[in-house]
């Protein structure tokens, strides 16, 4: 009879132990993104990456045992809204806050989620929003500081340049971009022919190009958000302008192409996450996209998708889900692309939440972007 007992009782602790990991409490994220008005690409990109990373882990067994769940609420790509989004995420108390995508939105949710103690991993790329001590903010991918001196030695370096018109969004996005590669060409000794601020959904570029042109610069220098990128294009297309035209992940975006058409091909830029990349981890991730959604992302769904296994490789370093370690755990974590397949390229995070890997510089040929130079990790 004992060793009968003794079986009945092992039995019942496995059985218990099983059934305690099969109730543990899931990890629940909130995510405040751009599903309407002008970020509506921007935050359908990033939605859908981070749905596909969700569903990915969690057929696997979930983080730690836990089951990922999330919730999107709409930011209709209005900083106000997106702060009362934000307070209300926060009110029931998420593991990490994600989103928004647009920086002013970061820009205005960030104290609030400084202030609960929740790590916020973002897609806003403005310079400054990693630059006022805010322990708990996180960038999944390079901020203006790391991009424009790269792009703007570019310019100096390859397209050799001398003269550069300077087009941007007034928008926190915008300014500080504009501000960044402005200081950046006078450090290199390029003059900026013209400086053209535009409003963010512009429809007619038809006067802006006009000034491009009176100023017949050696280069044009882009960075708007996607939408009004195509719409320039198409315009400074039609206008003639046959300067070579250059900027950042939001010139040559794969929505931009789709928009743009024919009016894309010859645009370059520095992107810092591409699907077109010459990474096999990220080759598989744009398959898994385009047979889930039926399109190819662009950078924006990489980044949702991104800020998953983010939450996935820092949870695993802690051993525990503890939202309040969190943002300690992440600042100055490595995770490499060999241990977590899903954050596709090796990453670096510092103490300000700002990322360091790869990036690339590509051309836009034939409505594809071509990657012409990988650009290694800055340390």
């Amino acid at each position: 009879m004992k060793p009968m007992i003794l079986a009945g009782l092992v039995f019942g602790t496995l059985s218990t132990g099983a059934a305690f990991a099969q109730s543990a409490a899931p990890i629940k994220l909130a995510d405040i993104v751009e599903l309407s008005g002008g970020g509506a690409t921007v935050g359908a990109n990033w939605k859908n990456g981070i749905d596909l990373a969700i569903e990915e882990i969690n057929a696997k067994g979930g983080i730690l045992g836990h089951r990922l769940e999330v919730t999107h609420a709409d930011s209709q790509s209005n900083p106000g809204v997106a702060r009362a989004q934000a307070q209300k995420a926060l009110d029931g108390e998420p593991y990490v806050l994600l989103g928004p995508g647009y920086s002013g939105s970061v820009k205005v949710t960030a104290p609030l989620a400084a202030e609960a103690g929740i790590a916020q991993i973002m897609g806003g790329e403005a310079a400054e929003l990693t630059r006022g001590g805010n322990k708990f903010l996180f960038r999944t991918s390079f901020g203006q500081q790391s991009s424009m001196p790269k792009v703007a030695k570019y310019i100096h370096d390859e397209v050799k340049a001398t003269s550069v018109a300077i087009v941007w969004v007034n928008n926190d996005f915008g300014k500080g971009g504009r501000d960044v590669i402005t200081r950046e060409f006078g450090r290199l000794g390029v003059k900026v022919a013209a400086d053209i601020s535009t409003e963010a959904g512009q429809a007619d570029f038809a006067a802006d190009v006009a000034k491009i042109k009176a100023a017949a610069p050696d280069a044009v220098f882009i960075y708007v958000n996607e939408e009004e990128s195509a719409r320039i294009l198409k315009e400074l297309k039609r206008q003639g302008v046959t300067a070579p035209l250059i900027g950042e992940t939001t010139l040559i975006g794969q929505k931009v192409v789709e928009l743009a058409g024919d009016a894309a091909n010859g645009a370059r830029g520095h992107v810092g996450l591409t699907t077109d990349a010459p990474v096999e981890l990220v080759k598989a991730f744009r398959e898994k996209f385009v047979k889930k959604y039926n399109y190819v992302p662009d950078h924006n769904g990489i980044k949702g998708y991104l800020a998953i296994y983010m939450i996935k490789a820092t949870t695993e370093k802690m051993g525990k889900v503890d939202p309040k370690a969190f943002a300690d755990n992440l600042h100055g974590l490595t995770i490499k692309a060999a241990d977590q397949p899903g954050i596709l390229m090796d990453v670096t995070f510092d103490q300000n939440g700002d990322i360091d890997r790869q990036g690339f510089l590509v051309e836009i040929v034939e409505g594809k972007q071509v990657v012409k130079q990988v650009l290694p990790k800055l340390n």
